[in-house]
């Protein structure tokens, strides 16, 4: 996976693109899809061998400026740019390794939302900890342990998220994103490695190198027991805990899908205390 992934990314982006898009003429049959190499090196400014060593990975060390002509060359986005200079070693990282537990006030402020559902990601979208409506809304799952592998993997996914297509490139995309940020981050590796071998879906996605910011759309569920929500996902880095993300899910107030997550964390609480009956014994009121 870290072998040539800048060669890689090179080598995807420019797939995308036609000759027409870059305003380059094109003359009888293509034996690659998109545009050659020669034509990102025109289009860069630069000698074609160079560009060529550089998807080969025989040279490592490009500049900040062959870098940002690259990206005008393959009309990249911002989080794609962003990507490119990482890959090539152009944005120093003095990143320390994720942490990999959470703190006693950090999981007190999870079990503060107690309206909405909260959790807390590794860059591997490892759970590391969810308070008690995030549990319930990922209740259909067979295990509420890794997001990407819930996904790809749980055959509830495409049942839960109705437009899973694009929930499951926006997790790509993230783990994309992590890779970016560190390259040789071991769960990454193995999470990444898991979901290549056993989901021909995620092998494809990460295959486009798509890399791209969070949208701020609705991420839309159904769930059995309410029925269908739309939640906006807000994101934050925890400060003091590298790679870690909380990630709290809210409803536009007023809505049915409001109702129907206060419905649902009823529901879970209803259920907390039937089984704390339960296992001590109780009967009825």
């Amino acid at each position: 996976m870290i072998g040539n992934s800048l060669g890689e990314f090179l080598r995807a982006r420019r797939s995308r693109l036609s000759p027409g898009e870059v305003g380059l003429p094109s003359y009888g049959k293509r034996r690659v899809k998109g545009l050659r190499r020669e034509e990102v090196a025109v289009l860069a400014g630069m000698n074609s061998d160079y560009y060529a060593r550089l998807e080969q990975g025989r040279e490592r060390s490009p500049s900040a400026q062959v870098l940002e002509a690259i990206s005008v060359a393959l009309r990249l986005d911002d989080p794609a740019r962003e990507h490119l200079y990482r890959l090539a070693g152009a944005t120093p990282s003095t990143r320390p390794a994720p942490r990999e537990t959470i703190s006693a006030p950090l999981r007190h402020l999870l079990d503060g939302y107690g309206t909405v559902p909260a959790f807390v990601l590794n860059p591997a979208k490892d759970f590391m900890a969810l308070n008690a409506l995030a549990g319930a809304l990922f209740a259909p799952f067979r295990a509420v342990d890794n997001l990407a592998r819930m996904t790809f993997l749980d055959p509830a996914a495409r049942r839960f998220f109705p437009e899973w297509d694009r929930f499951a490139e926006s997790i790509v995309a993230g783990l994309r994103h992590a890779e970016g940020l560190d390259p040789a981050y071991p769960r990454l590796r193995e999470v990444v490695g898991t979901l290549i071998e056993q989901s021909e879906s995620f092998a494809a996605l990460w295959s486009a190198q798509t890399v791209y910011g969070k949208s701020q759309d609705p991420t839309r569920i159904v769930h059995p027991d309410v029925g269908p929500m739309a939640l906006v996902s807000q994101s934050f880095d925890v400060r003091g805990a590298e790679g870690q993300l909380l990630v709290v899910y809210q409803p536009e107030p007023g809505t049915a899908d409001a109702q129907a997550l206060t419905l649902l964390g009823t529901l879970a609480a209803t259920e907390m205390v039937s089984g704390e009956r339960t296992r001590r014994g109780g009967g009825g009121w």
